[in-house]
């Protein structure tokens, strides 16, 4: 019985996990596969604010949509940005592999207290890292955390009324 049970859980997620499988296999070897896939992605849209400062996010809260973030696009919105969301709280790691923006990142912790911020280079694949288990990453336009003075410690506004879908 148990293993009916595990095996309906297993299934259940088999779509997301096709998707997810089938986008990081097309990036490397079908590149405008990927896009295409990674250019369908839907993100829904949510306001925020960071000390004061109002902006429009939009949410990777999925594996998939994690996956394609801000690549293969030319532009970002002023105050705006996308917001990467995980279950579990965890050591993040980014890099920016087909992202054409240069960007700011910063990584909260569960409760949205920023723990570092770092600038990213289009097409650079070091892996940039959050100082400490984040469950949020947050990807401005490279220098807008500095511009509007965020720093470490600071605090994202607005992460409990965000609709996830994870």
């Amino acid at each position: 019985m148990w293993y009916n049970k595990k095996m309906r859980k297993l299934v259940k997620k088999l779509p997301d996990a096709c998707l997810l499988a089938l986008l990081v296999f097309s990036l490397f070897l079908f590149p405008p596969l990927g896009r295409a896939i990674a250019f369908a992605q839907e993100f829904a849209r949510s306001g925020l604010a960071v000390k004061g400062n109002k902006i429009i996010v939009e949410l990777a809260d999925t594996p998939l949509k994690r996956s394609a973030g801000l690549m293969h696009r030319t532009a970002l919105e002023e105050d705006s940005g996308m917001l990467f969301i995980f279950k579990v709280p965890k050591v993040l790691g980014f890099w920016m592999k087909n992202t054409k923006i240069p960007l700011s990142i910063a990584f909260a912790d569960a409760e949205g207290v920023i723990l570092n911020i770092e600038d990213m280079k289009p097409g650079d694949l070091t892996v940039t890292e959050s100082k400490g288990e984040a469950t949020y990453a947050l990807e401005m336009n490279k220098g807008w955390f500095l511009k509007h003075k965020v720093k470490a410690g600071d605090k994202l506004e607005g992460l409990d009324k965000l609709s996830i879908r994870n």
